[in-house]
């Protein structure tokens, strides 16, 4: 028999954790419990504990911080370990190891290693490890057979429960807190609660800016376990932003120094408080309040971060965009970017939602910056139908501004071909709405 390459191996592996996806009959899976995943990290030898973290939640913005955390380590020569979801492409993007994405044959063997501890707990308990846990594993796995100098761990959801809380890491990043997920609450210090589980004893925690509600419940958490609380606006921030070529100009007042004329390649208001929260966690991860960083190696970390799908350029003519804003919040840190970085004659929408979000509000404030709408649905299980969608939108942007197009290629099609009825460069493709949206369109169009 012909010995297996590293696609059919990285196939096998894809398969049988696509296997724990937890089904509609599952819900049960999705409770409040971390005694699967506490059990999979003992009988593996506990590797989130061979290395520190930084452990990163929030409502908006914690995928593109953590990216950005993981780049400016790199920056000062550090070889971190990067855990992010969702994917955009493949599910291996979701583990780095220094900034690369693990391989087929890397991600093969970490689940071959992890997978037969799986089974050991499984039988444990009345329900399966689930997907989301098996990847946590497998992560924290990665990166300590790496090894790794640091672990930069985003949640999955929320903070408490979730599986990556396993590891208690020095330093805590609460992004913006704000409605998002139901099954985390349904007012904003509920959710808050839930993310503030992150905050372990005697850590350090860098917040955005955070309305009163969570802004109490942070700092009752911190006071209540001797975590140290730094704030947005308060200890640190961006003291100055302009726009530039490809991205923004920012300098970044943190913890320990001041840091001027930091080219960011991102776009947008949001991501540069995204990037100051960065160069906070950093200082605190790595000088503790000893002093300012070097100012250099920090450029050098900004000018390899990257976000994928976060106001993407991803083709030229016309201009098309991809965006994963998924909840209101996002759709209006997307819209003031837009404004800010892009000057469009015409913006067509291509947009797909899940259901659980509020599509009415997200379409509300798309309204003013697209001519028209191309709406459609994706992939996921939890998506919105095209036709339901298409009802809110008609009730938002009008009947003749609506186009309904079931399957995301033909919705790509249509949008260009209404951008392209404006023969100059003013036209433009903004693909939204969901982070499996533009996943499937990356995939579309790289």
């Amino acid at each position: 028999m012909s010995e297996e390459s590293a696609a059919e191996a990285f196939a096998r592996a894809e398969a049988a954790l696509a296997q724990r996806i937890p089904g509609r009959d599952e819900v049960l899976a999705m409770v409040p419990d971390l005694s699967r995943i506490t059990d999979v990290v003992d009988l593996l030898g506990s590797p989130q504990k061979a290395y520190p973290a930084i452990h990163l939640t929030g409502t908006n913005g914690k995928t593109s911080t953590t990216r950005m955390v993981d780049a400016l380590l790199r920056g000062f020569g550090l070889r971190p370990g990067r855990y992010t979801s969702p994917h955009l492409a493949t599910v291996r993007e979701r583990i780095a190891v220094d900034g690369k994405a693990l391989d087929e044959a890397t991600f093969a063997r970490v689940w071959d290693e992890v997978a037969p501890y799986l089974d050991v707990v499984d039988a444990r308990h009345p329900l399966r490890v689930t997907y989301f846990e098996a990847l946590t594993a497998m992560a924290y796995a990665a990166f300590a057979d790496a090894p790794v100098d640091v672990a930069v761990v985003e949640v999955g959801m929320g903070g408490l429960w979730d599986a990556t809380n396993v590891v208690e890491a020095g330093t805590a990043v609460i992004t913006p807190i704000g409605l998002d997920h139901p099954e985390l609450g349904s007012t904003v210090a509920e959710v808050a609660t839930e993310k503030a589980g992150i905050i372990h004893p005697g850590a350090t925690v860098i917040s955005g800016v955070q309305t009163l509600a969570a802004a109490e419940v942070l700092v009752r958490r911190a006071a209540e376990v001797g975590a140290e609380l730094a704030v947005e606006g308060v200890h640190f921030g961006v003291t100055s932003r302009s726009v530039a070529l490809g991205g923004q100009v920012i300098t970044v007042a943190g913890l320990a120094g001041t840091y001027e004329d930091l080219f960011l390649p991102l776009h947008g208001a949001h991501q540069a408080s995204n990037a100051a929260a960065a160069v906070a966690a950093v200082e605190s991860f790595l000088g503790g309040g000893r002093g300012a960083l070097d100012v250099e190696a920090i450029r050098a970390g900004f000018a390899i971060a990257d976000s994928p799908g976060r106001l993407e350029v991803i083709r030229r003519s016309p201009t098309i965009l991809l965006d994963g804003a998924h909840n209101p919040g996002g759709v209006a840190a997307l819209v003031a970017a837009l404004g800010e970085a892009f000057a469009f004659d015409r913006l067509v929408g291509v947009v797909a939602v899940l259901n659980d979000k509020d599509a009415h509000a997200m379409l509300s404030l798309l309204e003013p910056v697209l001519s028209e709408i191309v709406v459609t649905t994706n992939h996921s299980p939890r998506a919105l139908g095209a036709d339901d969608l298409a009802r809110v939108a008609v009730d938002v942007f009008g009947a003749d501004r609506v186009v309904v197009e079931p399957l995301l290629p033909d919705a790509i099609d249509a949008a260009v071909a209404l951008a392209d009825e404006v023969h100059d460069a003013g036209a433009g493709v903004l693909v939204t709405g969901s982070l499996y949206t533009v996943g499937e369109a990356r995939t579309l169009l790289a």
